[in-house]
């Protein structure tokens, strides 16, 4: 019988032996891309992260007899996620094992005592120490190329969480279409046409040589369409100019798309290209050799051949009047063109609880690739568990 050593990551070569475990799981993995050290590090450095100031964090690896790193696994208590009036939920992440449920048993039961200890009532994962956008679900459908900070796993880790405990609650799924016009509704179509005929509204891409316009072009909407709902307020325009200094030796002016009503920005359309077709060769490392290869392979060899959707928003006083449309329509004209460098667009982080958007996924030609499952426990058993109620409906209130 196996005998396995729990031990928690502090120091600078277990926190080393937590980025090269994952070797020893796709080492004859063909498919999968090894993530950039420095995004793994990002999350766990509260230099970098903003969750640490009122978050912590706490990770583990697990050994064999023979002193092997054979699992490993993150657990976060994050209140910034925590929603009024329920329960607080903790998070586990970044976890990886052998086939054993009984290594899997010992590194989420470590999780979640601690998460216990920390007055949480249950956790979700695997999750990500920050935004949902990265590192978020277990994929148990479409063991295709991953996408650029998103969970690529072996199918047998469903199996693990599953016989944990864990229960799905919400998909997300993962949309793809090739670059071309065709496929799009016929609806949508006539929405866009209507709306190009109208010359109150305007339809482009950004300008990367003005970054002070797309930092408030993008501020007014993100505020308007997103801010309240993602949970953290609104943007400042000093933040967003920081963030698009921050991305833009990745950005591509051809994949940001904005609407304007009579001059003033009313919704986006943003994509970057998909970094791990830039990131294969590197092997990880991120160094400034591993920098300069990185910008030959993106901006020179153009490998990334694949554009991903990373947030798409429309003020909602011009919700149902084809802005979307307009702004589809605008990007497919300049898509098709000779010199685009793309043929594949993907859309990520499309969660069964939001209806709308799988509907305009559909609308748009698309079908899904990829389906990952977060999942959920609650360490009361006698609690009942829910799935997560869709946008749109509230929960029923108990009399």
């Amino acid at each position: 019988m196996n005998q396995y050593t729990l031990k928690e990551v502090r120091g600078k070569e277990l926190e080393k032996t937590f980025l090269r475990m994952p070797l020893l799981i796709y080492r004859d993995d063909k498919i999968w891309v090894q993530p950039l050290d420095s995004d793994i590090e990002e999350v766990f450095d509260p230099k970098r992260n903003k969750r640490f100031r009122k978050g912590e964090v706490i990770r583990w690896i697990l050994e064999d007899e023979k002193g092997v790193a054979v699992g490993r696994i993150a657990a976060f208590v994050d209140p910034v996620t925590f929603k009024k009036g329920e329960p607080p939920v903790g998070g586990v992440g970044f976890f990886e094992c052998i086939n054993s449920q009984a290594a899997a048993n010992m590194l989420i039961d470590a999780a979640k005592q601690w998460l216990q200890a920390k007055g949480m009532e249950g956790m979700d994962g695997p999750v990500n120490f920050g935004d949902r956008d990265r590192w978020w679900g277990c994929l148990s459908e479409g063991f295709v190329e991953p996408t650029y900070c998103m969970n690529y796993n072996p199918a047998y880790y469903n199996d693990l969480f599953e016989g944990y405990g864990l229960q799905n609650y919400f998909n997300q799924y993962t949309y793809t279409r090739p670059i071309s016009c065709e496929g799009l509704a016929e609806a949508l179509v006539e929405r866009g046409i209507r709306l190009e005929a109208n010359p109150s509204y305007q339809f482009t891409h950004a300008n990367l040589k003005d970054l002070d316009k797309l930092a408030y072009d993008f501020n007014v909407v993100f505020n308007k369409a997103w801010g309240k709902y993602v949970g953290a307020g609104d943007m400042t325009l000093a933040n967003t100019k920081l963030l698009i200094k921050s991305m833009k030796p990745i950005l591509d002016e051809k994949l940001l798309y904005f609407a304007y009503h009579e001059g003033e920005p009313i919704g986006f359309f943003i994509m970057i290209p998909d970094l791990n077709q830039v990131a294969r060769p590197l092997n990880g490392r991120f160094d400034w050799w591993g920098k300069l290869k990185f910008v030959y392979y993106l901006k020179v060899r153009r490998r990334a051949r694949r554009a991903v959707g990373i947030i798409f928003g429309v003020v909602p006083e011009f919700h149902g009047k084809g802005v979307d449309a307009g702004m589809i329509r605008a990007f497919g004209r300049v898509a098709t063109s000779s010199t685009f460098s793309y043929n594949e667009l993907e859309f990520n982080w499309v969660g069964d609880f939001n209806p709308v958007m799988m509907r305009l996924m559909t609308q748009i030609g698309c079908t899904i690739r990829k389906r990952h499952i977060t999942y959920r426990m609650w360490f009361d058993p006698s609690k009942p568990f829910e799935r997560c109620p869709k946008f749109g409906r509230e929960k029923k209130v108990k009399e």
